[in-house]
Parts: structure tokens; sequence; C-alpha cells
């Protein structure tokens, strides 16, 4: 991941004006997946540049040393080599965006990782009492700190809800810059979990507020919401990042987690990308997609491409 967000100073007045036309969201977004399509080598093209943006994701109460194992494996290797050796592209060293995981696990996937050959890969571990975020600051910036000592080089936190449900915003702004500095070199990524925010108003200035507080991406869940990365959502989103591009002349990244499952939703996701930022943030330091069971069915799309016929799903393993 390249670019950094250095922040700007809080501007009440940015919000003051926010309203969000909900129905002309709605019918923009009709537009996405009825009218955009893509096809045959082009398809596959894209599916490739989808699977390069993901983060691959274990947040699971049972995770164990093993399955982190073959994630990490799994991220180094993310498509078969004779269908990769047939899309002409052995030689490109494709892998996922990132691995993501809870903080006690990162010194586990630097381990794995590097005997995988790919030590490149950046690490993403949620923070800051993920999902909930009800706990106390100063131990949400301990855990901040002890995921990046532990190898972690990118840090995915939550907001504080109740904070942007009443209106406090200068709250949100004050603890996300914190969390920045508490991240050092590590990027942060906020998790907005727009399912709880209430409404699209909600969501445009909490996105905004990140953005001033120095965030490097905005994420739309952390997955464990009722509801998730919906392109309703994720329009309110993107609007912001480029207003805040247009006013400050600062990037910030983009990343929708939670229910993405498809490779025709990724090809959607990125035409999302593509027709409201642009090329720029069509690449793994500008866009993610939190996913765990994206990449099964992307290899599974990219096989029917090569071989003309669908693989059995023992024939794509997780490792």
């Amino acid at each position: 991941m390249a670019s950094r967000n250095p922040g700007t100073e809080f501007d009440a007045c940015w919000l003051e004006n926010v309203c969000v036309n909900l129905p002309a969201v709605k019918r923009r977004c009709e537009t996405l997946a009825a009218r955009r399509t893509v096809k045959k080598q082009w398809q596959a093209a894209w599916l490739l540049r989808a699977m390069t943006c993901i983060d691959l994701t274990t947040l699971s109460g049972d995770d164990t040393a093993t399955n982190v194992s073959r994630l990490c494996f799994k991220a180094a290797n993310p498509i078969r080599d004779d269908i990769i050796k047939a899309l002409g592209m052995d030689d490109q060293g494709l892998t996922v965006g990132a691995v993501c995981v809870y903080p006690n696990r990162v010194a586990e996937c630097k381990k794995f990782l590097k005997a995988a050959n790919a030590s490149h890969i950046p690490i993403a571990s949620v923070a800051t009492g993920f999902p909930s975020g009800q706990t106390p600051l100063k131990t949400r910036l301990e855990e901040i700190k002890l995921a990046v000592s532990d190898g972690a080089s990118e840090i995915d936190i939550v907001i504080n809800r109740q904070y942007a449900l009443s209106g406090n915003w200068q709250g949100v702004y004050s603890e996300v810059r914190a969390m920045k500095e508490a991240c050092g070199d590590a990027h942060l990524k906020t998790i907005l979990a727009t399912g709880e925010l209430g409404n699209m108003n909600n969501v445009y200035k909490a996105s905004l507020v990140c953005m001033m507080a120095g965030a490097d991406f905005i994420k739309t869940s952390t997955g464990k919401e009722g509801v998730n990365a919906i392109f309703p959502v994720a329009l309110v989103m993107v609007r912001a990042i480029r207003e805040y591009y247009q006013k400050t002349g600062f990037k910030v990244g983009f990343k929708p987690a939670g229910g993405i499952r498809t490779a025709k939703d990724s090809c959607t996701w990125l035409i999302l990308m593509k027709e409201e930022l642009g090329d720029d943030w069509l690449n793994s330091d500008m866009f993610r997609i939190g996913a765990s069971s994206l990449l099964i069915d992307i290899e599974r799309q990219l096989y029917h491409h090569v071989y003309g016929n669908y693989a059995a799903a023992h024939e794509l393993p997780m490792s």
C-alpha cells in the first residue's frame, strides 16, 4: 500500500450541509449490475484484478494455527498453477492484496507467509475491540500497538458508533486521530459499521470525519452486522472519498467487506470504482475487498474460462 492520507484539522462546517438523496443513490446503483458486464477474456482479466485486491480473511472464534497457515499459503498461491499458466500470467507473481486476522494471530501469519515465500504480502489485523468497539480507548490503542509490533502493516479499526449516532463527530475524529498515531508506519483502515449508523447522512459524515482524522482507507463493515457491503452505502462512501480528494488532494482507499461471495459481484465492485473514482483506484493500494469465500468462486470461474467446465469443489482447495 503506497499512498498515505495525513488528514486535516476537524472541520464541523464541512458536515453541516450533508444531505444524501437516497432515491437518487438507489437509481444510480440499479444501473451497476443491470447494464454493465464484462465477458470472455476481459472477464478473466477483471477477475484476476479483483483477486489481487482481496483481503483474504479469517475472523472466527475457532481460528487456529492450522487454518491461519492454510490461509497464508492460499494467499501466496491464490489460483492453481495450471490455470495461471493457461492465462499467460505465470510470470506476474500474482497474490491477494493482504491477509486479515485477529491481533493474536498476526505473529503466526508473519511466520507462515515467510514459509510460503510471501513475506511481501501485507498482514492486516482488526483491532480496537472488533467488532463492537465497546472497550476503553486505552485498551483499543494498546491492541493496535501490539498488532503492529507483531508484524501487522495494516490495522482495521472500528469507529465509536455511540459518538456517531449522537452526532459527536469531534469525538469520532479525536479517537480515530489517536488510533492513527498508534499505528505508526502501519496503514489505518477505518470500519464505519454502516449497518449500525442509522442513515446515509451519518454514513457520509462518518466517511468525511475518518478521512479528516487520517484514515488511509474507509471500510463499510465488520462483516458481523445485519447489513454489510451493499452498493447504496458504497456509493455514498466513494462519493465522500471523491469530495475529500477534490478538496484536499489526498487519495483515500475504499474497502467493502461482508457478504461479497461471487466473482460476478467482484466485477461489479470494480466497475463502481472505475466509474466513480477512476483507474487510480483499480489496484490493491486503493481498493480492497474483505472476503473469505470470494476467492474460491473467482478461481472457479477462471477454471471454467480455461477448461470450458466447472471444477468440483474438491479440485479447488483452500491450500
